[in-house]
């Protein structure tokens, strides 16, 4: 049986990432891009998926996995009364594209097995393997083509290709997946793989040192920071939302999507962690993207709310009918449907990564200044509209609170872009429409019965997505109305602290019941702080934390059991973790100085908003 979701590293070189499990198999690989086909999926189904196997023959072996400090260079340990044995694993970072995995005897004489059995064009394509000198070829029947070198003897079986061999204490074996148009006929270099593993390791370790944080969970919001960083594209400058498809929101339900593309919600969240922490040329090589995908709506400014991470559009959603499905939970789904979607919150997130990109980034251009007159026009024009919402639901669109609220965000920041940077537009029209929203969402989605502001206009229900409403600005943090919707939510959407998404399980239009929201979870904490309560932020906050895996990391959901849920690692919850620590650290530090004055809401130490 596949290891669980939650028993998995992450390594990556900025194109694509592969999820490497305790016991030292890569169960988990699209190649060469994140969006590409899978090559190895071994988590989706053990038997077709596909996977490369390396570790040491022990019985009873306990297995440990730790990152470097401050990469994402990943070594697996397999413990012993035999010995001591590690396997490091990393993606080159430059213009060959690497997986390297090397084994090493730690202690004692160890022997190692080493399987390698891709299955191209998601475990579809047929494939031959065959050899070319001391490496292997495996060439897919949909034209991929790859090379494994090593540094030990190579032989095939089966279709794959294998090696057992022997180390003494302190040696080490390497193996090299790359390209088989920029690889050699020739065995891994030892000398060419050390180098390597330095560069990678010294390349992780200055960009983590730009980092601003210097607060309380420092290791944790690196390691954030390093997975939302591993998720970006080097070559397009656009953001994933995870890197991964198939897995499952609850096990042996359809809720199985593919999160390989970028969204431009998750995407503009992401830009938000990064700024807050100084990472700005990611932010700012988002907004280029952005600003490229503006320009294709020059006729009335309506964004996609997704993309490939070239900019297509073509996202056609398909299953995968001969692959069983992580724990059987089928179907397993590539390409999303709720690309055709209408979800207006989007307008809100990219303004307010725009303006914040502007302020600390790169200023706005002309040419997508344009692009934002034209998209606020048409905010203004369909914001009364019913929509599918934040949550993607497939049950019928409605009125959502949580749309509503951030097609007034976008004007808002809109507004204040032209204001700070004397940029023309119709103003007065934006203003206008502005504050019709707001008088729209005080007086159709609050419910003085039930004193919350509630799902979607006419229900009752809640929703965690109103927990953005004080994170951006449409309602102060200490506002009667917010402090009772706050309170709301912790009776009725709160276990402990865990936040699930909303109480009408009905509203997606799909059966099964899903976990608790990981980013909800997050959001929660800091609405809490916000509000003064910052002890039980901070107590919550921890209780979180230990929520991660063995590795800091997160998927989308948590299960009955604690059990990490969907697609993995989560670019959501850890970005909503980035946030929610800073603005926590922060809290805590004007309590200590100064108990009883207030904290000045704004999201980076410099000026405000």
């Amino acid at each position: 049986m596949a290891q669980r979701i939650e028993n998995h590293g992450i390594v990556g070189d900025l194109r694509t990432a592969a999820l490497v499990a305790l016991d030292g198999s890569v169960d988990f690989l699209c190649w060469p891009r994140f969006d590409s086909p899978s090559i190895f999926a071994s988590l989706l189904d053990d038997e077709k998926g596909g996977r490369f196997e390396l570790a040491p023959a022990l019985n009873g072996a306990r297995h440990r996995q730790l990152y470097l400090p401050d990469t994402n260079v990943l070594l697996t340990r397999f413990l012993s009364h035999e010995g001591v044995a590690e396997i490091s694993d990393y993606m080159a970072l430059g213009p060959a594209q690497r997986l390297v995995r090397r084994a090493k005897a730690v202690r004692g004489p160890m022997r190692f097995r080493m399987r390698c059995a891709p299955r191209f064009d998601y475990a579809r394509a047929a494939h031959e393997v065959t050899e070319d000198g001391p490496t292997l070829i495996f060439r897919g029947a949909d034209g991929t083509a790859l090379r494994l070198r090593a540094t030990v003897p190579l032989r095939i079986r089966d279709g794959d290709g294998i090696a057992e061999f022997t180390l003494e204490m302190g040696q080490a074996a390497a193996f090299v997946l790359e390209d088989a148009a920029l690889g050699q006929a020739q065995p891994a270099n030892p000398q060419e793989v050390a180098a390597c593993f330095k560069q990678t390791s010294d390349a992780w370790r200055r960009w983590t040192a730009r980092s601003t944080y210097r607060g309380r969970w420092r290791d944790m919001v690196n390691r954030s920071a390093l997975v939302l960083k591993l998720m970006t594209s080097a070559e397009h400058g656009s953001i994933v939302a995870a890197p991964t498809f198939g897995l499952p929101e609850t096990i042996g339900g359809v809720r199985n999507w593919d999160y390989r593309y970028t969204w431009i919600r998750d995407a503009a969240f992401t830009v938000y962690a990064f700024l807050r922490i100084g990472h700005t040329a990611e932010a700012v090589a988002f907004m280029r993207w952005l600003a490229a995908r503006e320009n294709d709506c020059v006729t009335d400014g309506k964004l996609e709310l997704m993309y490939g991470l070239d900019g297509h559009r073509e996202l056609t959603e398909t299953t995968l009918p001969h692959l069983s499905g992580y724990r059987n939970s089928t179907p397993v789904r590539i390409g999303n449907g709720a690309a055709g979607q209408l979800q207006l919150d989007i307008y809100g997130e990219l303004m307010d990564a725009a303006y914040l990109c502007d302020k600390y980034g790169e200023q706005i251009s002309h040419e997508a200044w344009q692009s934002v007159i034209r998209s606020m026009n048409w905010v203004v024009e369909n914001w009364e509209r019913p929509d599918e919402g934040i949550w993607e639901v497939r049950g019928g669109r409605r009125h959502f609170l949580h749309s509503r609220v951030m097609c007034w965000v976008a004007l808002d920041r809109a507004l204040r872009l032209a204001r700070k940077r004397s940029l023309p537009g119709p103003l007065i029209r934006w203003l206008e429409a502005r504050d019709a929203i707001y008088q729209d969402v005080h007086t159709n989605f609050w419910d003085p019965e039930e004193g919350a502001f509630v799902q979607s206009k006419g229900s009752k229900s809640l929703d965690a997505a109103c927990l953005l409403m004080p994170l951006m600005r449409f309602i102060s943090p200490t506002d009667p109305r917010w402090l009772s919707t706050l309170d709301a939510v912790g009776r009725r959407l709160v276990d402990d602290s865990l936040v699930r998404r909303y109480e009408d399980e009905s509203v997606d239009g799909l059966d099964g019941i899903e976990g608790s929201f990981n980013m909800c979870s997050f959001w929660y904490v800091e609405c809490l702080a916000r509000a003064g309560d910052v002890k039980k932020a901070r107590f919550l906050f921890e209780k979180m934390l230990g929520y991660a895996n063995h590795l800091g990391l997160y998927a989308e959901e948590l299960g009955p059991a604690g059990e990490h849920l969907g697609n993995f690692p989560q670019a959501f919850t850890h970005l909503a973790l980035i946030s929610a620590a800073h603005y926590l650290d922060r809290a805590l530090s004007v309590e200590d100085a100064a108990p009883r004055q207030p904290i000045q809401d704004t999201p980076f130490p410099a000026g405000e908003i």
